[in-house]
């Protein structure tokens, strides 16, 4: 039985500061948004996070 997600993201080209603040913020509640993460996460601890290249 799965128990938990991570999820990384590794993002490349994102230079400009405000580039990246507007990835983060949307990294903030992307979640919420997506079908498959809302339908399982009272099942299943999903956790992501943010690399730059």
């Amino acid at each position: 039985m799965v128990k938990r997600i991570h999820v990384t993201y590794t993002l490349q080209g994102v230079a400009a500061d405000e580039d990246r603040e507007k990835v983060e913020r949307v990294h903030g509640f992307h979640a919420d948004y997506c079908p498959v993460a809302r339908s399982i996460k009272d099942a299943i601890d999903i956790t992501t996070e943010l690399q730059y290249a």
